[in-house]
């Protein structure tokens, strides 16, 4: 039996499920009898050669995803076309020559040498990280920060107890003083 649930025999080299357009069809014929409503599991499974009831529910749930990953798949390679052009955009106005002008006229250094402008070169960058960390956000590459913190409640009661063994410790340690100097004298 294929991991689909189907009697199928459409496995790699290493046993391993392919999904072939067939099964993908017949997963969508599942989803659809089943929305259709009045078609159990167990009648899709009957009727479309699913192994089990199990396959035809693990065949709708194939399909659903299918229909959602598709535009999805679409909206994502819209953005990340965007967000390259962008980045391509801000590595190109980065790599440009700036110069700095004032009232209209390019201001030059004693040798006659226009100055450079680092502000424009400077503003691409920072336009090309955010453009960066907007694609790692997006594609979820950036790792959630990870706080352990442990928390202890104190209570009066607590307070007391640490107060209670501080003057015992100093008693025994008051004693054990007692003790060396009785037996330096003896």
């Amino acid at each position: 039996m294929a991991d689909d649930g189907s009697t199928d025999k459409s496995r790699d080299g290493k046993g391993r499920y392919i999904r072939t357009i067939e099964n993908a069809e017949r997963d969508a014929e599942a989803a659809r009898l089943y929305a259709a409503g009045g078609w159990t599991y167990q009648a899709i499974a009957d009727h479309l050669g699913y192994a089990d009831r199990g396959g035809a529910v693990r065949g709708v749930q194939r399909a659903v995803r299918q229909v959602v990953q598709g535009p999805a798949e679409q909206v994502l390679q819209l953005y990340t076309s965007r967000l390259e052009w962008a980045y391509m955009k801000a590595v190109e106005i980065a790599e440009t020559d700036h110069v700095v002008v004032s009232h209209g006229k390019v201001i030059t250094d004693e040798t006659g040498n226009p100055l450079r402008d680092h502000a424009p070169v400077l503003a691409a960058l920072r336009e090309a990280r955010q453009t960066l960390e907007s694609f790692r956000t997006m594609m979820g590459l950036n790792q959630p920060l990870r706080v352990d913190a442990t928390v202890h409640q104190v209570t009066q009661q607590d307070l007391e107890l640490q107060e209670m063994l501080r003057e015992a410790k100093a008693r025994t340690q008051a004693e054990e003083q007692q003790i060396l100097d009785g037996g330096a004298d003896a």
